[in-house]
């Protein structure tokens, strides 16, 4: 005797309803990275290298741009190619991006062509890390999970002991974007 299946018919059609926000659960990266950018960074930065208010074809939008970068940085992915075909098949790429696909040469020349930028980007999300208590000295991590903890004097200090931590990140941020870029 045979057992009976149900029977799999992978040449079928079906619409599957999704709300992209719904795959952005609170508590994971993801979410950590698409709630940073829409609500505490200031990407003005960005604004100045667009020249179609009046006509040409809309943007992408910076924020969408710098979710996917970012998201797939974190996941070891650096491929301007890779990060367009993530952005097709893969259902956190399609909600950080709201299922845009830009193109492989829009991901890289975004990259590239904004150092400056996301120098400036970056140095934001490092503040509100460092803020948040995520920084120390060799370990950055990110993961939701609240403790109580003692003000120790090293993060805390003067305006210009501040200053200093501050110029300090902005070494480290242009020597990670160094390194990405050879």
């Amino acid at each position: 005797m045979m057992p009976r299946f149900i029977p799999l018919n992978y040449q079928q059609n079906t619409m599957v309803v999704l709300n992209y926000l719904d795959q952005l659960q609170s508590g994971t990266f993801e979410h950590a990275i698409h709630h940073l950018i829409d609500s505490r960074l200031d990407l003005s930065v960005f604004y100045p290298k667009y020249k179609n208010d009046n006509n040409g074809r809309p943007a992408y939008d910076p924020a969408a741009l710098l979710k996917i970068i970012l998201f797939a940085y974190s996941k070891g992915i650096t491929s301007s190619r890779e990060i367009q075909w993530c952005c097709e098949t893969n259902i956190i790429f399609k909600a950080l991006s709201c299922d845009s696909v830009p193109h492989f040469t829009t991901i890289a020349a975004f990259v590239s062509g904004r150092r400056d930028e996301i120098e400036s980007v970056f140095e934001q999300v490092l503040l509100i890390c460092h803020e948040q208590g995520l920084l120390g000295n060799e370990l950055f991590a990110i993961d939701g999970c609240k403790m109580s903890s003692n003000a120790a004097k090293e993060w805390s200090g003067t305006f210009k002991e501040l200053a200093e931590k501050r110029d300090k990140l902005k070494r480290q941020i242009r020597y990670h974007m160094n390194e990405a870029m050879t």
